[in-house]
């Protein structure tokens, strides 16, 4: 070592050792209240976006349905308000107002303003509760600028309310109430200081889970009312039939195999287990789980317990009843083929693990889902031998698809290699190697792909063109699936492999683009494309890997000036400022074509200012359902989503 280095390495040395000194007891922060909440939202409520303003909605409801849960409330009302705040009012016993030991302040109040304060932490208030965080009330009242909260109890109506965390009015009488009257309403407004991105609440997620959480919930009723429409009509969402229910919602556009779905219900060891299943004449599976509520998109034990009842159950029975043959044995894809699942699992004291909390890791929910589903599942079909052979015979159907499906894997790995060192000759590859960066479009035509070709960023940005559109998947099976060239070509560019070899962790890009033309043959081609990647490469979808481009309508020169238009209606806004001359010029984009590929770039490929909309696989039963009515079979649900919506379209005559 030089002398330079010594020296360099002692002066480091005292630096690291002053460092050292000054990181004392003063340097250590201690926020009272809910101070903290509102320094790092993100570690209550996952994060300060869309889905964080929407989780708030959640907490509260949730409140109400621990109530339902222990036979105290059977109605949860939902209302928007004018102004994006939200009121959620519920017929539960009501919050406690009496004085809390602990705090020397009303329970009400200690509800609102202490973290980790309620009913779900042990004291005996709730055997089973909902909701992911537990955290609740305290943590919506820190997020919005305001919160109020009405209580009716005891004869009375009780009232406070608080501004961003701290109390305002403190707990107060403000009339009376009949004495078998009894509930809670808390009014909230979001804080725009914490959610920067957005405060206005979409009806459409709101009607998703408040739909969601009345299946999982049989005989509550919710309502929403948007009052922020003209016609603020109350949405009712009440079913006795449960998660029976729901998947005979999931499977309305589809072919059922036989008309009533499975039911199985029970409890063991305080787990309440209920699994409701229909099988259809489709060649995927959707199964949804859930635990306390809470949709479980990772799976976790409760899902491992019945995938593995069903499988052996339905081995066994086709055996004894020689189905099968002795060496036959059909695997957990092949008996989930067609099959429609719910299973819904309420835990006194689940577990959550994964990385977005969302997979479920009590190892006695297996052992009791298992042992629950599979004695109420073999009764069923000892009970009712037709629908027992019918699901034995589509398993088998679908053992004999799969073989043929491997053998079609293994001609295609000879013909033209399905390795990542051997990618299809009509990829425009990247040159960067790293699939954080590396993006992939896939484009619509030769002209459109050469353009983009061109035009694009080549460290990053992977060109694949498709010529036409795809197979529908919807009503094809797995080999058929791998004889279509664009498909494999897809396959093989991605390197995630496919069917059984699929995995997400070997995606070679982490932008998956879907950039076709801005007519009906473009939105015909994305919609191909996306009932691909939702039913055959779902995993990249919840990775939120899967994007569509926005390409404009059309651009409008001026002299110097050049701007780039999205609709009619936004082109008649612009050309009324542009009544100076010289005469506008404006072109009409009918494809990607006939863009060049410095326009191209500019409008759609230029990270700098391109409009991406991720598509999320969230709202998995609704997409289900929109992608077996739109490419499925059933012409009639199609026929009356096409005369509700025809008004929408916008065509080029």
């Amino acid at each position: 070592m030089s002398e330079h280095d010594v020296d360099a390495s002692k002066a480091k040395g005292e630096t690291l050792a002053q460092r050292a000194q000054e990181y004392d007891a003063s340097q250590i922060q201690v926020l009272s209240g809910l101070e903290a909440v509102r320094k790092r939202p993100g570690m209550y409520i996952g994060s300060t976006s869309v889905q964080g303003l929407h989780h708030l909605v959640w907490e509260i409801i949730d409140n109400g349905i621990d109530e339902a849960l222990a036979g105290f409330a059977n109605e949860i009302n939902v209302e928007v308000q004018p102004d994006n705040s939200i009121t959620v009012t519920d017929n539960g016993r009501g919050i406690p107002v009496d004085i809390q030991a602990k705090t020397g302040r009303p329970a009400l109040e200690t509800v609102f303003n202490v973290l980790h304060a309620g009913g779900k932490f042990g004291g005996g208030g709730y055997k089973v509760s909902g909701g992911l965080h537990g955290v609740g009330a305290s943590v919506v009242n820190a997020l919005s600028t305001s919160l109020d909260v009405e209580v009716r109890r005891n004869g009375h109506r009780y009232y406070m309310d608080f501004t961003r965390g701290k109390v305002k009015t403190p707990m107060k009488i403000i009339g009376d109430v009949d004495a078998h009257e009894h509930g809670t309403k808390v009014h909230f407004k979001p804080d725009p200081d914490i959610f920067t991105e957005t405060t206005v609440y979409d009806d459409h997620t709101l009607e998703t889970r408040i739909r969601e959480l009345a299946f999982l919930n049989k005989g509550l009723k919710l309502t929403l009312t948007d009052k922020r429409q003209e016609t603020a009509e109350k949405k009712e969402f009440h079913y006795v039939g449960g998660i029976k229910s729901y998947v005979e919602y999931l499977n309305e556009n589809k072919n059922v195999i036989f008309p009533e779905p499975i039911y199985v219900e029970g409890m063991q060891n305080g787990i309440t287990v209920e699994v409701a299943l229909q099988y259809t004449d489709d060649f995927h599976s959707n199964l949804l789980t859930f635990a306390n509520n809470i949709h479980t998109y990772e799976g976790g034990t409760h899902e491992a317990g019945f995938k593995a009842a069903l499988t052996r159950v339905i081995n066994d029975y086709g055996h004894r009843n020689n189905l099968l043959k002795e060496s036959e044995k059909l695997s957990g894809d092949d008996v989930r083929e067609g099959m429609t699942a719910v299973v819904s699992i309420k835990h006194p004291d689940p577990q959550f693990e994964g990385q977005t909390k969302t997979k479920l890791g009590n190892s006695d929910a297996r052992t009791v889902t298992d042992r629950m589903f599979s004695e109420h599942f073999n009764k069923f079909l000892l009970e009712n031998p037709n629908e027992a052979r019918q699901i034995v015979e589509k398993g088998m159907l679908a053992s004999r698809a799969r073989v043929a499906a491997r053998r079609a894997r293994e001609v295609t790995r000879k013909k033209s290699g399905l390795e990542i060192s051997n990618l299809p000759g009509k990829l425009a590859d990247n040159t960067s190697k790293d699939p954080e960066i590396s993006e992939l479009f896939i484009v619509e035509g030769d002209s459109a792909g050469g353009s983009a070709k061109e035009g694009r960023s080549r460290l990053t940005q992977a060109i694949l063109p498709i010529r036409g559109k795809i197979l529908n998947v919807e009503k094809a099976s797995m080999d058929r699936i791998l004889a279509n060239d664009e498909i494999r070509t897809l396959f093989t560019a991605m390197g995630t492999g496919f069917g059984e070899d699929f995995d997400v962790t070997k995606a070679r890009y982490h932008k998956l683009i879907i950039m076709t033309d801005a007519d009906v043959d473009g939105a015909h081609i994305r919609t191909l494309l996306l009932t691909l990647i939702y039913r055959y490469m779902r995993p990249i979808l919840d990775a939120g890997y899967v994007y569509i481009a926005k390409p404009p309508l059309y651009q409008v020169r001026q002299g110097k000036m050049i701007r780039y238009i999205d609709s009619d209606e936004e082109l008649k806004n612009v050309m009324v400022t542009l009544q100076p001359s010289p005469k506008p010029v404006i072109q009409r984009y009918k494809g990607l074509g006939e863009m060049d590929a410095e326009q191209l770039w500019d409008t759609t490929m230029n990270p700098e200012n391109r409009r991406l909309d991720r598509v999320s696989g969230d709202d998995a039963a609704d997409a289900d359902r929109v992608f077996s009515m739109l490419m499925g079979d059933k012409v009639a649900p199609r026929r009356a989503f096409i005369e509700k919506n025809a008004r929408y379209a916008e065509l080029d005559l």
